[in-house]
């Protein structure tokens, strides 16, 4: 009798005991406390907790392209012999990137907002347009009729869905930053954060959204009208009063901690551009780590084996000499100059033209070897470090209508370097330099590139007639433009014939094949370069975004 007293009073102390655990786990686990301190979170820092964990948001165009491990450049005979595309192991991070080719009608888009903003016609603004328009000569031909291409390909309507050339690589930067700016304007106004109807009102040079401006001094965005910028009680609920009666309410701008403010749009780096266009993601097998893939597609040919489009061609290249498209009637890829977006099939990413209709710009400056001794994660040679300029007042300088800096590319064209709404970007000095490791300048494109002590004629001291070590190994040619009194462009265009290369800082790597190339540039391993600020009519691009957060946008939990 005494046993199954004492065991009726075991088993009543444990459920005791249990009810007090899961008490306190429910209390330790609020949404609002602290898991370091215990404090209520939301009533230390205006930010909620529920935001923890929030995953990103894909952009408007983009797709999702998980990051891994991958064989960058080729494994075969070069015939080209470049030799500037070595094997290399690398990994790149998840990021988004868009699922076609910036097309005319995107661009034009952007070519309308800044003739609306930045009137050509004022004084002050009549570089701003001009500077962003595409070259459209690049059509002319000296012994062929192209025109109809010169006059109609950027703003027919028929060519809306075309990928836009024309386009050079700064002016391809420059468009990823007016997206950057609109998206998250929109962004913004959807959340709560903006007015209804902030992005259309009044637009004007004096009162533009700048992301990166926002974010430092919300107040003074759209030339600090309070009207269109909002506060926003970070809780999502309806705030309580206290034991008083007064409703503390908390209202916050929108931060990085609220996680509605999307990275930055810009040209994809030539590792993550290489790894999107093989997506090896969609071949099962080993040889995808010794790169063996030869086309976006599986195979070694570029026609379908598919029965439902048997011999189709998979993409829009140059057949052969005086053969871009085929025999009229049946046409092998269905197109002769470019051709509209989506018009051939997805890669395993579901991107499309990854190769062929046009090459791509990406972000790189061009060095033929890609060290990976130095870095095989998330591998990019530009890297330029700024920081925020800040005034005399300790506070940052706003780029204004008055203070709008241009510059005179190599051939004439002169473009906007900043914007006004911008915050005035200034290099890195020895503050954030100093004792790192890491990085120790704010220029790193010539960083174990080979500039001096690899060129044959640097000087080791070992004979004193030797050659000056002033000379350096990408010794390209230096073209100059320079004003006279009168404000007349002078142009000098460098005919020396010491010069050695045509690879310098201002060379871009541009992937992909064209509708312009032969199947051999069709391989994403395949690497060439051209002046960031000139154009071709088989050169465009596309757009990418850095991942936040997790790897995987869907992952299974790991077995028991």
């Amino acid at each position: 009798m005494k046993v199954n007293k004492i065991v009726a009073l075991q088993l009543m102390m444990s459920m005791v005991l249990m009810l007090g655990t899961a008490s306190c786990s429910k209390k330790s686990s609020s949404s609002h406390a602290s898991r370091a301190t215990g404090w209520d979170v939301d009533s230390q820092n205006g930010t909620s907790a529920r935001n923890a964990g929030k995953k990103q948001q894909a952009g408007p165009g983009l797709v999702f392209v998980e990051g891994g491990t991958f064989t960058m450049g080729k494994v075969q005979d070069d015939v080209m012999h470049d030799w500037n595309n070595t094997p290399t192991q690398q990994h790149v991070q998840s990021f988004y990137m868009d699922e076609t080719e910036v097309t005319n009608g995107m661009y034009l888009e952007y070519l309308e907002w800044l003739k609306k903003v930045f009137p050509p016609t004022e004084e002050n603004y009549k570089n701003i347009y001009e500077g962003a328009s595409p070259d459209t000569l690049v059509w002319r031909n000296r012994l062929g009729y192209n025109e109809t291409m010169t006059n109609n390909y950027l703003r027919h309507p028929s060519y809306a869905n075309y990928p836009v050339v024309g386009v050079n690589w700064i002016q391809a930067v420059e468009f990823s930053k007016w997206r950057t700016d609109r998206v998250n304007e929109a962004v913004l106004e959807k959340d709560g954060y903006l007015k209804k109807g902030a992005k259309t009102t009044d637009v004007s040079a004096e009162s533009l959204f700048n992301t990166e401006a926002y974010l430092a001094s919300p107040s003074t965005t759209y030339g600090g009208n309070e009207e269109l910028v909002l506060k926003k009680n970070p809780n999502g609920r309806r705030p309580k009063a206290n034991k008083d009666g007064v409703v503390e309410e908390k209202n916050v701008y929108a931060q990085r901690s609220s996680g509605v403010i999307l990275p930055e749009y810009r040209l994809p780096t030539e590792a993550e551009w290489e790894y999107a266009a093989a997506a090896d993601v969609g071949q099962r097998e080993y040889n995808i780590y010794k790169g063996q893939k030869k086309y976006p597609w599986s195979g070694d040919y570029t026609r379908s084996s598919k029965r439902k489009n048997k011999g189709d061609q998979l993409a829009n290249f140059k057949q052969g000499n005086g053969d871009y498209g085929g025999i009229a009637g049946w046409s092998d890829d269905g197109a002769d100059i470019t051709n509209s977006v989506k018009s051939y099939a997805p890669n395993d990413f579901g991107l499309y033209d990854m190769a062929g209709n046009v090459a791509e710009w990406v972000a790189d400056v061009y060095r033929p070897i890609i060290d990976n001794e130095a870095n095989d994660f998330n591998y990019y040679r530009g890297n330029q470090y700024a920081k925020n300029k800040i005034g005399k007042d300790g506070k940052i300088e706003i780029v204004s209508t008055a203070s709008i800096k241009y510059d005179t590319l190599s051939n004439g064209k002169v473009v906007a370097r900043n914007l006004p709404g911008e915050i005035a970007q200034v290099p890195v000095d020895e503050q954030e330099t100093y004792l790192r490791t890491n990085f120790s300048t704010s220029d790193n494109i010539n960083y174990r590139d080979g500039d001096k002590q690899s060129s044959r004629y640097f000087d080791f001291g070992d004979s004193e007639s030797g050659p000056k070590t002033d000379q350096a190994m990408y010794n390209s040619p230096k073209h100059n433009i320079t004003t006279d009194s009168l404000g007349k462009m002078i142009r000098k265009y460098d005919n020396s014939s010491k010069r050695t290369t045509l690879i310098d800082d201002k060379v871009r790597v541009y992937k992909g094949g064209s509708w312009r190339d032969r199947a051999y540039w069709l391989d994403p391993a395949q690497r060439r370069y051209f002046p960031q600020d000139m154009a071709t009519d088989y050169i465009g691009f596309r757009c990418a975004m850095s991942r936040v957060g997790s790897k995987a946008e869907k992952r299974k939990s790991p077995r028991n």
